[in-house]
């Protein structure tokens, strides 16, 4: 039996703030049907990103509607509230929250709480480099990867359709930033989509495109280890992408990618993937946090020295009890789900006043997509490359992805893919889609030269 009537405050829908309200929410279905407990998720969106699929997504192998999970078909014994928690004063067990009803009036709410999950995970780590702000192009929500998508699809009809080979040279030109994962993937499973795409244009080849990928440091996908980090290298290049490590970029300012090896670059798309930073919600908090700008966590998940306080996932340093003292657990969906388990249940026994578990979970290995039929994986010390590897890639996150429905949906997806042509429509007039009925509310239309009275 839970000890008194708790409300518990998720603030986050990804990985740790939906798994841990599912955890809470089948643990505690009595409780909850009685009204002893009560869950609220604050979230900016109504919905859960896989991320290891916007790769996919962005290449057109699956629909961007079956790269989220729908939290409130998921969490339907929750509050879920669609907002942005903008502070949180722990001491008075309150967060202030700017919702969907309250931005347009400029007004916030309190909520009050007695029990604090604080998952909201983490934001693009933009650099102050000239030009990044206004021609960058982020790869970290279902909505960058589609609108990538649409803008890839968009410079090809650009360079077939114009005889200046200077705007043909720059639309041709990708520069991905930051040979992590996100960076590896997206540039893989994209230049994968152009190539196959660009056999229907009639004056755009395949070797008419420049890939190019930055790295600052001197390997790409640490996660896979030196030797497949220099394998995926090697493949990358003879597809012809330029891997430039020990490269930075120094200015994207005129649409022109500087680095600093010298290297100049007219481009029209600069794919910014070079890490990511905790929320900023974290600083307007009164927790603990490190250097970083992360939450002071114990092996445990509660906020170091804090009570009725929890956190994990991409905004918590979480102590790796299974490495070197001192080390933390990677900022990764691996540690999120399963510290998101174990956050559930120890806040379930919280609430019934029995002993709590330890998260301890050594790392299992990465497996990473480079486009279709390609990829690289090193999981408990094997390493695979190839076919074997990207077939990996694709039963490991089916296996992860939540609910049989999507699991389901995806399934059937990549059976059709296989069976059919991809799709290469770009779609880019969905980011505004007003604008049609805008010209035409104002009496032009630009296929109407002369408008109409």
């Amino acid at each position: 039996m839970v000890k008194e009537r708790a409300r518990i405050l998720v603030v986050g829908g990804g990985y740790v703030g939906m798994y841990t309200a599912l955890r809470l929410q089948r643990k505690l279905k009595a409780e909850l049907r009685r009204g002893e407990i009560e869950i609220t998720v604050v979230t900016p969106d109504p919905y859960m990103t896989y991320q290891p699929f916007l790769p996919e997504a962005a290449a057109g192998s699956i629909s961007p509607r079956h790269v989220v999970v729908p939290l409130r078909r998921v969490l339907d014994q929750c509050h879920v509230v669609i907002g942005e928690a903008t502070a949180v004063d722990h001491a008075a067990r309150t967060a202030t929250v700017t919702t969907l009803a309250t931005a347009d009036a400029g007004r916030t709410e309190l909520f009050g709480y007695d029990e604090l999950v604080l998952a909201p995970g983490s934001v693009a780590r933009a650099l102050p480099i000239p030009g990044l702000a206004e021609y960058g192009i982020g790869f970290k929500t279902v909505e960058e990867a589609i609108g990538l998508r649409n803008h890839v699809i968009e410079q090809m009809d650009i360079a077939s359709s114009t005889r200046d080979p200077a705007i043909r040279d720059a639309a041709l030109t990708f520069v991905f930033v930051g040979g992590g994962y996100a960076g590896v993937e997206a540039l893989g499973e994209l230049e994968d989509m152009a190539r196959y795409a660009a056999r229907y244009y009639h004056n755009v080849r395949a070797e008419d495109m420049r890939w190019i990928l930055v790295e600052a440091s001197d390997r790409i996908l640490p996660e896979v280890g030196a030797d497949m980090g220099r394998y995926t290298v090697t493949q990358l290049r003879r597809r012809n992408i330029q891997v430039l490590l020990g490269t930075r970029l120094e200015s994207c300012a005129d649409r022109v990618a500087v680095l600093s090896d010298g290297q100049r670059f007219p481009t029209r798309t600069v794919v910014w993937t070079a890490g990511v930073r905790p929320h900023p919600l974290l600083a307007a908090t009164d927790l603990p946090l490190t250097d970083r700008g992360r939450l002071r966590c114990t092996a445990q998940l509660t906020v170091e020295g804090t009570a009725h306080a929890w956190g994990a996932g991409d905004a918590a340093a979480v102590p790796d009890i299974t490495a070197a003292p001192g080390a933390l657990t990677a900022p990764n969906a691996q540690h999120a789900v399963r510290q998101a388990r174990v956050l559930g249940d120890n806040l379930v026994h919280t609430l019934r006043g029995e002993p709590l578990d330890t998260y301890e979970h050594a790392y299992a290995g990465s497996v990473a997509s480079l486009g279709l039929h390609k990829g690289v994986a090193q999981v408990y010390g094997r390493r695979l490359k190839g076919y074997p590897a990207w077939f990996m890639h694709r039963v490991y996150h089916l296996s992860r992805v939540p609910t049989v429905n999507r699991k389901a949906r995806v399934l059937a997806e990549w059976i059709l893919a296989g069976l059919f042509k991809r799709e290469i429509v770009s779609l880019g007039s969905l980011e505004h889609p007003r604008a049609e009925f805008e010209l035409a509310a104002r009496g032009k239309h630009p296929h109407d030269p002369k408008g109409s009275s």
